[in-house]
């Protein structure tokens, strides 16, 4: 036998009887294992899948979670300056009414004082009066002293302008309209050159301090 009948021999034999590696791959047991490692591939492919997904929505929950918690945050922002809004406006009306109290308390003080003032002042005065109401008569009497007149005159004026600083000062009587308040009627007379009420003359002088009247003026009213 020939070289070339060797070689054609044992490719013959080759065709016909496949090595074992090809029959191992071509066996069903192998099909079945082939099958088995390609679905555990798809799981595998598939469980990764899926957790991918499952991050991705874990992700945007997270995102959905911390909108809201922001949105909540800005929420409670806006209700906590409406609050301090309430109180400041609250504590500006109560700081107002406390001013406007305050600013009341001072006016009643110093009404009370002025009237307290002129009460212990109108006491005063009033023990003078009697002096005062002297020293004008003994003005108006007729003397040949003229130096005891001026010496007299002196002192009265003196007392008037002591009065005056202090605030006191004469009610105004002649020609002015006779008012209760400030007059004493002694007497009633009718004279036409008079105006109705009108006060004629004056008797003795009144005095007040400021809005009190310390002593009413005494008058003759007309009409």
């Amino acid at each position: 036998m020939n070289k070339e009948n060797v070689w054609q021999n044992i490719n013959d034999e080759t065709n016909e009887n496949p090595t074992n590696e090809q029959h191992e791959k071509s066996s069903p047991k192998n099909e079945k294992i082939n099958q088995k490692e390609g679905n555990e591939e798809m799981k595998e492919t598939k469980d990764q899948a899926n957790e991918n997904l499952n991050n991705e929505n874990v992700n945007n929950s997270e995102e959905k979670n911390e909108k809201s918690s922001k949105g909540q945050d800005i929420i409670e922002i806006k209700k906590e300056k409406e609050t301090l809004k309430i109180q400041l406006e609250e504590t500006e009306d109560r700081l107002k009414r406390v001013a406007a109290e305050f600013d009341n308390y001072k006016k009643r003080s110093n009404k009370e004082k002025q009237d307290l003032y002129g009460s212990i002042m109108g006491d005063v005065v009033s023990a003078f009066l009697p002096v005062i109401d002297n020293l004008e008569k003994a003005v108006e009497s007729k003397t040949e002293d003229e130096s005891y007149k001026q010496g007299v005159e002196l002192v009265l004026k003196q007392f008037k302008d002591v009065l005056a600083s202090n605030g006191v000062k004469e009610i105004e009587t002649v020609g002015k309209t006779f008012d209760p308040e400030l007059h004493e009627a002694v007497s009633l007379v009718v004279d036409e050159n008079l105006g109705e009420k009108e006060i004629k003359e004056e008797y003795r002088k009144g005095y007040m301090i400021g809005n009190k009247v310390i002593r009413h003026s005494m008058v003759v009213v007309a009409n």
